[in-house]
């Protein structure tokens, strides 16, 4: 049994931000670290996750997931080696995945643990093309935008890491053209050289609407939606008729104050028969098993491709969830705790 620290850092909310958060609003702490009880394990997190659905969570709103609790720590996915266990079927060098992030070492429930294969993808990957996000992108295209072969898709945030696997799974599976929007023009010549997707644009060149009627002249069927706003607007008046919608994120209203603008023309709805859908990635446990296995073959056989942007130290970590936010990030941010 390996030898159990007597304290560990945690990061805490210690504000509810107004807007975009501030680093003020959150403090690092240390805290004693227990060995675990009977059915639990105490794992030394290696790498954690920073998500966009985290801001939600910091209002105090009632949601789909309870908002974080002022000046108690955080949590999130997480990724780590078993260095105590109490618990049948986990054994100490394990590796496991569960949801007590943003802090060094985690006493989890075993039931609450998924153990991963660091020999069969990196262990950061199960926080990412592996994990949540993979599985977000997986569900939201396939049973969620109902895709079908052939069909013209596009993708806002698309070379974040749920954009990403969206356009290459839809290429995948045939669609006859992938569009996507990103904000910078290293990102748009990513999309296309590394990811595979037929056009992209800056959503920062132009009004998004003209830039998508560009680069989709005959319209599109699939919108999968991580940003809102422009850009959802944008889509409804490209998609054809009996389009579908995902709408997964809406990352440009998330630190806003005031409503957005747009969308200004949801009456197109009515004449175009468009289904718009929203998803949660607790809602596709089912689809587990099969995502690892057929998207994992992907990243085995190469046809798959993901990027992930790892800030090194959990004394970072609220700096790369800001940083996701403000979009710094290419692919999946993830927190590198070392070891």
């Amino acid at each position: 049994m390996s030898v159990i620290p007597a304290t560990s850092r945690a990061w805490h909310l210690t504000a509810r931000p107004q807007g975009w958060p501030k680093p003020e609003d959150f403090a690092l702490r240390e805290e004693a670290v227990a060995a675990p009880g009977p059915g639990r394990i105490l794992v030394r997190n290696l790498f954690m996750s920073v998500d966009p659905y985290m801001r939600g969570r910091m209002n105090d709103v009632k949601s789909y997931i309870p908002p974080f609790q002022l000046d108690q720590p955080m949590d999130g996915g997480a990724v780590g080696e078993v260095i105590a266990s109490e618990a049948d079927g986990i054994a100490v060098g394990d590796h496991v995945l569960h949801g007590l992030g943003w802090r060094e070492y985690a006493t989890v429930e075993a039931q609450h643990a998924v153990k991963v294969d660091p020999a069969a993808a990196p262990l950061s990957a199960y926080l990412g093309a592996l994990g949540m996000t993979g599985l977000t992108a997986y569900a939201g295209l396939l049973e969620v935008a109902s895709f079908k072969e052939g069909d013209v898709v596009f993708v806002s945030g698309a070379a974040g890491a749920v954009g990403s696997q969206v356009g290459q799974i839809a290429k995948l599976k045939g669609a006859s053209r992938v569009i996507g929007s990103a904000g910078s023009d290293e990102k748009v010549r990513l999309l296309v050289e590394e990811y595979g997707f037929d056009a992209a644009f800056n959503y920062k060149n132009g009004p998004v609407a003209d830039r998508l009627k560009e680069a989709a002249p005959d319209g599109i069927d699939v919108y999968f939606d991580n940003v809102g706003g422009e850009h959802l607007e944008a889509a409804i008046s490209s998609l054809n008729v009996h389009g579908r919608i995902t709408v997964c994120g809406m990352i440009a209203q998330y630190n806003a104050t005031e409503p957005p603008a747009a969308p200004r023309n949801l009456a197109l709805v009515i004449g175009k028969r468009l289904r718009i859908q929203g998803m949660l990635v607790n809602d596709h446990k089912a689809l587990q098993q099969q995502f690892v296995e057929e998207v994992g073959g992907w990243i085995r056989e190469g046809k798959l491709h993901y990027r992930e942007t790892v800030v090194k130290g959990i004394e970072h970590g609220v700096d790369a969830f800001l940083g996701m936010l403000r979009g710094e990030n290419t692919g999946k941010m993830i927190v590198g705790l070392g070891g």
